[in-house]
């Protein structure tokens, strides 16, 4: 049963408008239809992609490089972080990268990135911390 709300008419979250919709896994009428024309002809395209990159084409050099040695969306940082154990442990942290930053061993994207983790470790740290002084608060109280 669908349920509707708002001016917007949307769905409970987690709830389809279109249940009877395409199963997951199931694959694109157009991608099985170029698959089946491409059948049996791929080692064949790939070898004509090769030739022409071979020849100066530059698409064609660009498509092989491309399926060859895609772009990295990341890379593994080697990072000396002090330990993170306590809030008062963060100045430490944070001088470390931004010393890491400032003599080029990190972009000033991965500082950030790791920054970002830092951040959310320090507040899980700041929550533990605080169930802990709750705790006690609730023993001394009974």
């Amino acid at each position: 049963m669908q349920t509707m709300r708002g001016p917007g008419k949307q769905f409970e979250k987690g709830q389809t408008g279109n249940p009877a919709g395409r199963p997951k896994g199931a694959r694109n009428r157009a991608t099985l239809a170029l698959e089946q024309l491409l059948d049996g002809e791929g080692e064949q395209i790939t070898r004509k992609a090769i030739e022409l990159a071979k020849d100066g084409d530059g698409a064609a050099l660009r498509l092989c490089m491309d399926r060859l040695l895609p772009a990295r969306k990341d890379r593994t940082v080697s990072f000396e972080l002090p330990p993170i154990e306590t809030t008062a442990d963060l100045p430490r942290a944070t001088s470390a990268l931004l010393q890491a930053v400032a003599a080029g061993d990190l972009t000033p994207a991965e500082a950030s990135d790791i920054g970002k983790a830092v951040d959310a470790h320090v507040r899980a740290i700041e929550a533990a911390d605080l169930h802990q002084r709750l705790l006690r608060i609730e023993a001394n109280q009974q």
